[in-house]
């Protein structure tokens, strides 16, 4: 059996075959195995489920979110338009309908 080539996306090695196509079941990327891909160097960021997010991408936050200096939250569920990915420990830069510009981290969103 041959060994099949990891994703080029997020290096997993758990690839699979469907019809003509490789598929990572981790990032759900899909790409041809004679496809020569060119990965982008940088940092790749990852919502609650694994999925990766991209600027300009609408994510969900997915629990409240108490916001410092003030006694209001971030409600779960609420929808964040057009996110700005920054290589940070908040690595989402957003603006928020009622609270301003706002830093999140990844792992409290979902992409919707």
């Amino acid at each position: 059996m041959t060994e099949l080539a990891p994703c080029p996306i997020c290096q997993s090695p758990y690839t699979y075959e469907l019809e003509d196509l490789l598929v990572c079941p981790e990032c759900g990327h899909e790409w041809k195995a004679a496809e020569e891909t060119t990965v982008e160097e940088g940092f790749v960021v990852k919502d609650s489920n694994g999925n990766i997010l991209v600027d300009g991408d609408t994510v969900v936050t997915i629990k409240n979110l108490p916001v410092k200096g003030t006694s209001q939250s971030i409600k779960a569920g609420t929808k964040v338009k057009n996110i700005r990915l920054v290589d940070s420990d908040h690595n989402i830069d957003c603006k928020i309908d009622g609270f301003g510009a706002m830093a999140l981290k990844s792992e409290f969103v979902k992409k919707a």
